[in-house]
């Protein structure tokens, strides 16, 4: 990838800001299908790969099987279906050597202001370049018709970790998922994780188990989850590419893998009290004998009303059915110095705590949007169509499921962005904006109650009732929407010398 500091103004037709597995994406999808649009990616930090190269605790993995998590035009060729960050980042890195991406991608150029004129329909971006060498970084300015956000929804530089009271009195190790230690030496100690969500679920088994393992691994968290055993190795996919070959194969198990993520989710909550004795079954038999799972293993919400975690191949049960690890249920009074006292009186010794506390949520790295002079207030936009933003012209963002594989939603955006570029070509305009009605009725959207979409609900977009405002769940649902026609009466299009009413074939007016 390019590190050369931008001119001092350069015109892109599109410019995709993050170099994740969206941003890569997405790149490969704009470069072959519009090959005659300009395009740039533009990524802050040092190297690609987003969440799978920032984050470096142990045992970092998908939470979703590759097969759907992976492109659907790059099949996923390791026999892991789960797999750990390591492979991603290689199938990334094979992703952008395979598409010559690496003429597009700039490193170390960070969007920090995007400003939108309609008198020219043109985005200005103020982008600060970092030296490679620690120097003074460069603020750059880049014009794009296009901005296509694929920078995730948290904070990067941050992660949730509230203050305990006390903490400042334990002589052990305090450190966040978000930002391991490299030097991190947890080897024959005592270490408490608190929390319980997927990184909480990777790291107790990680750090349990295997070379230079823990002493124990303590699990504290204050109110528990539900965790699904699933096999790391999908034993069907390879009977499918064995039989059908590489290509044929990763799609007839793409096709499986998106119907039974469906089935499952929709089954849990149609059916949630038969969904919650089957996991709850599926946890007794992995185990010890006499575990409390009524107390460790029953959250008090529905099964999908937040994430469900997934253990491959039961790692997690395993370290505690063999005593390497154990869970904790219950609040948190102060930190101490040897470790951490609980509501209920006791002291969990530790030389290490692990405050798996979740993400700060932010979008667009936090930059400011600005829409003709004026600061656009994401928290008043309404998602359309789960990827363009009431108010804010020519503007795209990137965002997948909460209850299957994010890329899934993230192949569909693409093709529906390939599909508006080319609409707009053909009937002369070069801008689009959603308008929603006035009272609209909103709600959050994200459909989860976990604490991080809930810490940041005055802050996020919202979404609408009513398709085509309303997020969907599943592949199968946004298959249909973003497939369909590609304008509708929510959509104003116009150029710089006129716009349209409404969306397609309206009339003319001076803009």
């Amino acid at each position: 990838m390019t590190t050369e500091v931008l001119d001092a103004v350069e015109e892109f037709d599109v410019v995709i800001i993050g170099a994740g597995i969206s941003g890569i994406g997405a790149a490969s999808y704009f470069s072959r299908e519009l090959p005659g649009k300009s395009l740039l990616v533009l990524e802050g930090r040092d190297s690609i790969g987003g969440t799978w190269d920032l984050f470096r605790y142990p045992g970092i993995r998908s939470d979703s099987d590759l097969h759907t998590f992976g492109y659907e035009f790059k099949p996923w060729r390791h026999e892991a279906a789960i797999a750990d960050a390591p492979l991603i980042r290689d199938y990334l890195r094979e992703t952008v050597e395979e598409n010559r991406l690496e003429r597009l991608i700039r490193l170390r150029h960070r969007v920090v202001g995007a400003e939108w004129s309609s008198l020219d329909s043109r985005w200005t971006l103020t982008v600060e370049v970092a030296d490679p060498a620690g120097g003074p970084s460069e603020t750059k300015t880049v014009r794009a018709g296009w901005v296509f956000a694929a920078t995730g929804y948290y904070r990067y530089d941050e992660g949730f970790s509230p203050r305990f009271p006390g903490q400042e009195d334990f002589e052990g190790a305090v450190v966040h998922p978000q930002h391991w230690p490299e030097d991190l030496d947890y080897s024959g100690k005592k270490v408490v994780v608190i929390g319980s969500g997927a990184t909480a679920i990777t790291l107790v088994p990680s750090m349990a188990t295997g070379p230079g393992a823990a002493r124990h691994v303590t699990m504290l968290q204050r109110t528990p989850t539900y965790v699904l055993a699933l096999p790391r190795v999908d034993k069907v996919a390879l009977a499918l590419t064995k039989a059908l070959g590489e290509e044929r194969g990763y799609a007839a198990t793409r096709f499986k893998n998106i119907w039974i993520d469906r089935a499952v989710v929709k089954g849990l909550r149609t059916f949630p009290k038969a969904g919650r004795r089957l996991i709850r079954r599926e946890n007794l038999k992995r185990l010890p004998k006499g575990f409390d799972v009524d107390k460790h293993f029953n959250p008090p919400y529905d099964p999908w009303d937040q994430r469900l975690c997934l253990a491959p191949d039961g790692d997690f049960f395993d370290a505690i059915k063999n005593g390497h690890a154990s869970v904790v249920t219950d609040t948190i009074t102060r930190f101490s110095r040897r470790g951490v006292v609980l509501g209920s009186g006791e002291e969990l010794e530790a030389d290490v705590v692990v405050t798996a506390t979740g993400l700060n949520l932010q979008l667009f790295g936090g930059m400011p949007i600005v829409v003709d002079g004026r600061e656009v207030d994401l928290a008043d936009a309404v998602c359309y169509r789960g990827m363009l933003l009431s108010g804010i012209p020519n503007w795209a963002m990137a965002i997948g499921y909460t209850t299957s594989s994010w890329t899934l939603k993230v192949s569909l955006m693409c093709r529906y962005f390939i599909d508006l570029v080319r609409h707009m070509d053909a009937h002369g305009y070069d801008r689009v904006v959603p308008v929603a009605q006035p009272g609209m009725e909103r709600r959050p959207v994200m459909d989860l109650k976990a604490g991080y979409a809930k810490r940041a609900e005055s802050l996020l977009p919202k979404q609408g009732l009513e398709k085509p405002w309303r997020m969907a769940l599943s592949y199968p649902e946004d298959a249909k929407a973003l497939r369909g026609p590609v304008a509708d009466n929510n959509l104003v299009f116009g150029s710089a010398r006129w716009v349209a009413h409404p969306s397609d074939g309206g009339r003319a007016t001076r803009a």
